[in-house]
């Protein structure tokens, strides 16, 4: 009987096997196998073109002493995220404060906020954004029929980030949507009692609201910080994969790929790429440690 049990358990650990094979599959050759080359890499001197050389620690080293793009990379991503993720998450919860309501036709109202977020990152929307934005672009005609003579937003490197910062935050869709279902979790008995008290609509907003909805805020902080220190297609389509004008769009992202794809330098780019991975880990890791201070769990987050 047990010899039974024994066999009927291997028996069913290797169909589970079976079933989860692809994904292994997908796993060891699409995603560790070229993180173990990528990281590799960055410890070679390595064109593609011919065989990498190991330098050890030089891509590091050239990058922070002697690459001053690194370092203009590193402040235009920062910008961006700094500014288009906090943007973008305010918007996305007073859309959905408002959607949440109860208006009719809320399933229209959402799917076509939800849009920008399918649409945003694609090519063609690049350079619609680009032709909107333009010198000649059609924000530019509305403001000079009022009398506005405005600058071309895309070429102007006063503006050209702030741009794809506009961008950015109209892909505000998906975070959106999660605020929306956590709204919904936010037992109306809590609004209830503190009517009875007294509470006005902005109380009631930042002391039931934002503590109860803080998990989920925290969950778009952290989806919307990596996504961001990642950004790469807008930037891409607007600048005409050149990250100007004067490098005013150079996100890191883009600047990796013109290192690795452009200028052949694959090892260099594979220690970049290493680096934005310690970066996003590390602001992972201080968001994960100062939630304690601000995100509340029903059940003391244990």
């Amino acid at each position: 009987m047990k010899r039974r049990k024994t066999k009927l358990r291997y028996n069913q650990n290797g169909i589970a096997l079976l079933f989860l094979s692809p994904w292994l599959l997908g796993l060891v050759c699409l995603t560790l196998g070229p993180m173990a080359a990528s990281l590799y890499f960055s410890f070679t001197d390595y064109s593609i073109l011919e065989s990498s050389r190991w330098i050890g620690l030089d891509n590091f080293t050239t990058m922070l002493t002697a690459d001053p793009l690194f370092i203009q990379s590193l402040k235009v991503t920062f910008i961006f995220v700094f500014v288009s993720v906090p943007l973008k998450l305010m918007f996305a919860l007073a859309v959905a404060l408002l959607l949440n309501k109860g208006i009719r036709g809320l399933g229209i109202y959402r799917t076509v906020y939800y849009i920008p977020t399918l649409l945003g990152g694609s090519v063609a929307i690049a350079m619609l954004w680009r032709k909107m934005l333009g010198g000649d672009g059609l924000l530019n005609q509305l403001l000079a029929m009022a009398g506005i003579q405005a600058p071309d937003w895309v070429s102007n490197p006063k503006y050209s980030l702030y741009s794809l910062i506009l961008l950015s935050v109209w892909q505000f869709g998906s975070s959106m949507i999660i605020f929306l279902s956590g709204l919904k979790q936010v037992p109306p008995e809590y609004y209830d009692a503190s009517s009875v008290d007294g509470a006005g609509k902005v109380g009631q907003f930042l002391h039931i609201t934002l503590p109860v909805l803080s998990p989920v805020i925290f969950f778009n902080v952290i989806m919307q910080t990596i996504t961001a220190f990642q950004s790469f297609t807008q930037a891409f389509i607007i600048s005409n994969g050149s990250g100007g004008p004067v490098n005013s769009t150079l996100m890191y992202s883009l600047y990796l790929y013109k290192k690795g794809f452009s200028f052949f330098q694959m090892g260099y780019a594979s220690a970049m790429a290493w680096v934005l991975v310690l970066l996003i880990g590390l602001f992972t890791l201080l968001l994960f440690g100062s939630s304690k201070l601000w995100v509340h769990y029903e059940d003391g987050g244990k």
